[in-house]
């Protein structure tokens, strides 16, 4: 008689577990060739769904479902770019923005086929999939579906998704941040879905964490300006200092549940991801979110006009973390990786039809589950 097992769906990992299972499906690949394929699914996605016009909220879901699905299942088995696009599929069910998988094919092949897109009628560069082989064109739409499902059990069918985007404007105007220090910390919000962060923290964290990268940028080693601007918000170095615990006191961490530890982690990830963007300068971050296409402006001009870069060298961003290292938070205590944790995640039976697998929302010992 087939057996039966439960999965329980994780919202969060710990940095010990993050680690451990990331080094488990890593395989052979250094840290570094791993952080590489990983920015590359991520401009992958970026780079389709700013071309179709998907909204922020789709983008970065995917990107986060991308991370997920590479704790379970190692990387050698896998195209980043195949995962990605699954992942996207999936993010566009999630936030109902749906497209059919030939249509994002079409996209994806004038990325990963250039001489395709040369070749294209369509002024947006789209590609015509009737005019590609129909074997190739059905073996990579199936391929899509398969890891679409594998993708679904990891995350146990929870289509819920929350995005830190809103809590960057609301908490932002409530700490009396100025326009600037809120703009470039919805910036640095769409940049950490670059990084593991999203399956750290949530997305309070999130936002509390960019409005304080965001300060830091804007004041440190900066002309000293007046604490509160014609519109009474506080300055960027106000800010800053009152969340990294300054002279001026601020009971934040209360506020917001969040604590200095946890920013701290937060900027210090952030900073590494720009200092390696700025090392490589073809790399694209932080495009402005894309909203409805424009009917008068081709597609792959669009998407080239929304790629920014931030105005800062690595040696600048170096300094600014060296600065954070000196200040000396009272470390969290780890917690403790005990037993093996891939045998709570483990993908055994995923994407398989032998036995019953009952999804459960929430993790193991939680009282939803009663």
């Amino acid at each position: 008689m087939p057996s039966s097992s439960s999965k329980f769906y994780h919202p969060y990992f710990s940095p010990a577990e993050i680690e451990y299972l990331s080094e488990k499906q890593r395989g052979k690949q250094t840290a570094t060739q791993e952080e590489k394929v990983r920015q590359n699914a991520c401009a992958f996605i970026e780079t389709i769904g700013s071309r179709i016009g998907f909204p922020r909220r789709t983008i970065a879901t995917a990107q986060t479902l991308y991370h997920r699905f590479h704790l379970f299942f190692p990387r050698k088995d896998f195209q980043y770019n195949e995962v990605a696009l699954a992942a996207l599929y999936v993010s566009t069910k999630e936030h109902d923005t749906l497209k059919k998988p030939r249509e994002l094919l079409s996209v994806s092949y004038a990325i990963r086929y250039p001489e395709l897109a040369a070749k294209s009628k369509n002024p947006s560069g789209e590609i015509d999939l009737d005019t590609v082989d129909p074997t190739m064109v059905e073996n990579d739409r199936q391929r899509l579906l398969a890891i679409e499902r594998l993708i679904l059990e990891t995350i146990c069918f929870n289509f819920t998704a929350r995005m830190p985007f809103q809590y960057v404007i609301k908490i932002g105007k409530e700490m009396q941040a100025n326009k600037q220090n809120i703009k470039l910390a919805w910036r640095i919000a769409i940049d950490c879905y670059r990084t593991l962060l999203p399956l750290i923290y949530p997305p309070h964290t999130l936002a509390v964490g960019s409005l304080y990268v965001a300060a830091l940028l804007l004041s440190f080693e900066k002309p000293e300006i007046p604490m509160r601007d014609a519109g009474g918000n506080l300055s960027p170095a106000v800010i800053a200092e009152k969340m990294n615990g300054g002279e001026v006191h601020w009971a934040w961490q209360e506020c917001y549940r969040t604590t200095i530890e946890d920013i701290d982690d937060f900027a210090h990830t952030i900073l590494d991801l720009f200092v390696q963007f700025s090392q490589n300068p073809s790399a694209n971050t932080s495009p402005s979110t894309p909203s409805s296409p424009s009917p008068n402006l081709a597609t792959r001009d669009r998407h080239a006009s929304q790629q920014q870069q931030y105005p800062y060298k690595a040696d600048y961003l170096i300094r600014l973390k060296i600065a954070l290292r000196e200040k000396k938070y009272k470390t969290r205590p780890k917690k403790p990786l005990g037993p093996d944790p891939s045998a709570l995640y483990t993908n055994e039976k995923i994407g398989q039809n032998e036995g019953t697998v009952r999804f459960l929302f929430f993790p193991p010992d939680s009282k939803s589950n009663d």
